[in-house]
């Protein structure tokens, strides 16, 4: 990794102190969306921008080498199809979305059946899919990457 790429080292050293913390957010986001407001969607936009800071604080090459475009694409693909996946589990139980997964206590981390299992797959495709989206505007020239900010 070049040593210039990226922003400025306090960017850096601040980008290491908070992206472990957004993710963890993130992910607390998206386990605990049946029980709190949030869910797979605000749970993946979190991390989104966790991915999205990365990419910015320490250049393209770097944040490529975490998840690259194949890598979102590929991500955004396996998630729809575990979404689509624990839909039709329904039909097991008669009907499409039905719960199969037996009710745990209420108010309980394991409490709402495939609700959490959704929002578990919501939260990565959304994630992947608005990270890829960032990655394509930056290829495309919509955006500008920290490389091309100090090449101005």
């Amino acid at each position: 990794m070049n040593q210039r790429s990226g922003m400025t080292l306090i960017v850096k050293t601040i980008t290491r102190m908070v992206a472990a913390f957004i993710a963890t957010y993130g992910i607390y986001i998206v386990l605990y969306g049946h029980l709190t407001p949030g869910g797979g969607f605000a749970g993946g936009v979190i991390l989104a921008c966790g991915f999205v800071l990365l990419f910015l604080a320490f250049g393209k090459d770097f944040a490529l080498e975490i998840l690259s475009q194949r890598g979102t694409s590929i991500w955004d693909c396996l998630a729809a199809f575990a979404f689509l996946a624990i839909a039709l589990l329904g039909y097991i139980g008669g009907t499409f979305f039905y719960n199969v997964i037996a009710k745990g206590e209420p108010f309980h981390l394991v409490s709402a059946g495939i609700i959490p299992l959704a929002n578990i797959a919501i939260g990565i495709k959304v994630a992947a899919c608005l990270f890829g989206v960032f990655i394509a505007l930056v290829l495309f020239r919509m955006a500008r990457s920290p490389e091309e900010m100090e090449e101005e």
